[in-house]
């Protein structure tokens, strides 16, 4: 792209100008029906150093209304951030729906400057590219308009520009180390951009623009932005197909088939209680020194014994270094935007253990049977879902799945308890009774879901909770393996 790319012709600058002007103000006048619509977009803008990326976002934004746009730069990352999934910085950002945000560097810089800085190995590289194309083809698919520009210079434009930046004592704060090493290594980044704009073109294809031209660079972003808009507003929000493609998956049983009279007395369950909870504390010490994340997600049927299990996991350990997520219905800000941006904002740094009280399954199971998502949007968050773990997983992440379960005759007696039991009874909610009468409906739903996204890597348990003791039993000896796997292949890692 870059190697065969042909610089402007000189155009003139009046007419420029003209044309210019006329953009923005359409580009005034679509934003106004993109809040009426509901349709966010994505402007990312990447390029050279010193290619003029703010100058070109300053002309972009300079008459569209600031109450519905928001521009962020995210080049250089808090260390605080380092220690979270390498998507997390850009999907925090995403807009809501009807408004713009602007982008000044983001995914594509971060990793081409990591790779040729050997901070990332090349199966990382290749892994990263992935999951860019899969976080793009999500947003599109959410109905995200994505614009991709790169603004392009020539080794000897960009060493003018420095210098003159270097040269002015109110500019030369501007030009940082990092902008000198690319100049001094801008073959290698022209290969390395060239590579990375081939292997992410596909889904949402890149637009590179002459920054050497900059009145030219402006129309000719202008107009892209404007077409883009235009074509959105016309189709209205694009809603995708389940992608092509499988993932690595365990066989689950119905729940139909799942024998729920396992049982432990209670000499036992304290014995066994107490023992796997100090296992726990320790192995809690261990990840955080390793820098391990977990995430443990629990569903289940209502009084299926959520709660009560997620108080003898956190009791084990540092209340510093775990977080629990009670997940409700989303709330205004959440529904405005991709259904998994709520949970890509609550995941762990890396050492801490976080515990999903519902999680994101909520797309395949009320959503789906409440008619709150599309058909089309429920098939294809199976894959998305699978998608999001994996990321999750390849950072390094620890991702177990409890379905907690019991039969229906167990529910009813515990819903009749809470319900005739005063200091219960905020335990049980109308819509805890209307849920129940749609047992058979979440049933197939619940099949459905552990059929098609218990992967390897992160995979569903169901835990037999008719007892709970023994359901809370089983569910630390798994969360007490998984650690101690993750902990030993950790330190495998670390001879190697």
């Amino acid at each position: 792209m870059l190697k065969d790319f042909e610089m402007k012709k000189k155009e003139d600058k009046d007419a420029l100008n003209v044309e210019i002007k006329e953009l923005q103000t359409r580009l005034l006048q679509q934003q106004q029906l993109l809040v009426k619509e509901k349709l966010p977009v994505i402007v990312l803008i990447e390029g050279w150093a010193a290619a003029g990326k703010g100058s070109l976002i300053k002309e972009l934004i300079s008459e569209i209304d600031p109450r519905f746009y928001h521009v962020v730069s995210p080049t250089v990352i808090p260390e605080s951030e380092e220690r979270y999934p390498f998507l997390y910085q850009y999907i925090k950002t995403i807009p809501v729906n009807g408004k713009i945000t602007f982008m000044d560097s983001g995914w594509m810089e971060n990793v081409v400057r990591k790779y040729l800085r050997h901070e990332i190995t090349k199966a990382e590289y290749r892994r990263r590219m992935r999951q860019i194309n899969e976080f793009e083809r999500q947003l599109r698919d959410g109905g995200y308009l994505v614009l991709k520009v790169f603004l392009h210079i020539s080794r000897e434009e960009q060493y003018s520009r420095l210098h003159d930046l270097a040269e002015s004592p109110q500019t030369e704060w501007r030009v940082n180390r990092e902008d000198l090493w690319q100049y001094k290594e801008y073959k290698r980044f022209v290969a390395a951009y060239d590579e990375f704009m081939e292997k992410t073109h596909h889904t949402i294809g890149w637009q590179v623009l002459d920054g050497s031209r900059r009145k030219t660079a402006i129309r000719d972003a202008l107009r892209l932005l404007v077409q883009k808009i235009d074509r959105g507003l016309e189709a209205g929000r694009y809603v995708g197909n389940t992608p092509d493609g499988e993932f690595p998956l365990r066989k689950m049983p119905k729940l139909s088939e799942v024998d729920l009279t396992p049982t432990i007395d209670d000499e036992e369950y304290k014995k066994e209680l107490k023992k796997l909870q100090t296992r726990l504390s320790e192995l809690h010490n261990i990840i955080y020194r390793r820098k391990i994340p977990v995430i443990l997600c629990y569903e289940g049927w209502d009084a299926a014994g959520k709660g009560g299990n997620i108080r003898r996991l956190t009791y084990a350990l540092d209340p510093r270094g775990f977080d629990v997520h009670p997940i409700a219905s989303p709330l205004p800000h959440e529904l405005n935007r991709h259904y998994l941006w709520r949970f890509w904002t609550r995941l762990p740094k890396t050492g801490h253990i976080c515990i999903f009280d519902r999680t994101w399954y909520g797309r395949v199971m009320v959503e789906r049977l409440e008619g709150f998502c599309g058909e089309k949007d429920w098939k294809r968050a199976y894959y998305e879902i699978n998608e999001f773990e994996r990321m999750l997983t390849d950072w390094g992440a620890v991702v177990l799945k409890f379905w907690i379960h019991v039969d229906k005759d167990t529910q009813l007696a515990r819903f009749t308890d809470r319900q005739n039991t005063p200091e219960k009874q905020w335990k049980i909610t109308d819509e805890d009774w209307r849920n129940r009468e749609k047992w058979d409906q979440y049933e197939v739903a619940v099949d459905e879901m552990l059929q098609k996204t218990s992967t390897k890597n992160a995979p569903w348990f169901i835990i037999e909770s008719n007892d709970k003791k023994y359901a809370r039993i089983k569910t630390l000896r798994i969360i007490v393996k998984a650690l101690e796997k993750a902990c030993e292949k950790h330190f495998e890692q670390i001879l190697e």
